[in-house]
């Protein structure tokens, strides 16, 4: 769909020349994330579909550009499926989900790290209300800290989605499922729609964000991930470098 579309390979505006991100990681092409949307299943089906919450629900997993305009969407999936197991699928389609050489997203880090994945330290503050007015301490939360301050632009999509279209998280869906997957799809073309015409009243503050159910899995073979994990700590060490040398934040 011409609204939903791969996102620009040139550095994003929003890191071009911020001091936080560029050059550290103009490379970074959007984020990604999943959110759970009520769903309506038979009742044999059920189990599959209700995952941390109460009610079946189907798992979306989107990546979105640092203007919120979804770029990827891939819905219906089962609420109790793991986000790694939805992203490898994403991965595996013929149309799928596509990380041109050199470039990468940010993800939560229960997609672990492989190249096109970059995600946070482990057992490292992250997120944002968890630093308060305590300053950053070494070169691990420093990145944590402006990786989850870019990163926060798919929970604030998914936020805003959800709050423009009620029918995704206020109610149970009395159509098929097919058509509920749909729907879900639908409502995010009409979201980049609304986007790319300025009518953004509905779109989140760089402040808000919706709660996301993560899983603790992870992705991708070793020798992938060991050179992900090696990446990141230069990224994080060079951040800390010109931190002390420039007293930046």
């Amino acid at each position: 769909n011409d609204l939903i579309k791969p996102p620009s390979l040139d550095i994003a505006p929003k890191i071009a020349g911020n001091h936080r991100w560029d050059p550290y990681i103009k490379d970074c092409i959007g984020a990604i994330d999943g959110t759970h949307v009520r769903a309506s299943v038979p009742k044999n089906m059920e189990s599959s579909f209700r995952g941390r919450k109460n009610h079946a629900t189907q798992n979306v997993m989107a990546a979105v550009d640092f203007d919120l305009r979804f770029t990827y969407v891939l819905a219906g999936w089962e609420g109790a499926a793991h986000d790694v197991v939805v992203l490898r699928d994403a991965l595996e389609r013929e149309n799928g989900l596509h990380v041109p050489q050199g470039k990468f997203y940010l993800v939560d880090v229960g997609y672990g790290a492989k190249p096109g994945f970059l995600p946070p330290f482990r057992s490292t503050r992250y997120h944002l209300n968890e630093w308060g007015n305590n300053p950053v301490q070494n070169e691990k939360e420093l990145f944590n800290l402006r990786h989850s301050s870019l990163r926060i632009t798919v929970e604030r999509a998914f936020g805003s989605l959800k709050r423009r279209f009620k029918i995704l998280d206020d109610a149970t869906p009395f159509f098929p499922f097919q058509t509920q997957v749909n729907i879900v799809v639908a409502c995010c073309i009409i979201h980049n729609w609304v986007i790319n015409d300025d009518i953004d009243e509905l779109v989140m503050g760089p402040n808000e964000s919706i709660i996301q159910d993560n899983d603790t899995s992870t992705v991708g073979q070793p020798n992938d991930h060991a050179w992900m994990v090696q990446f990141r700590q230069g990224l994080a060490d060079q951040m800390w470098a010109d931190r002390q040398n420039h007293h930046g934040n």
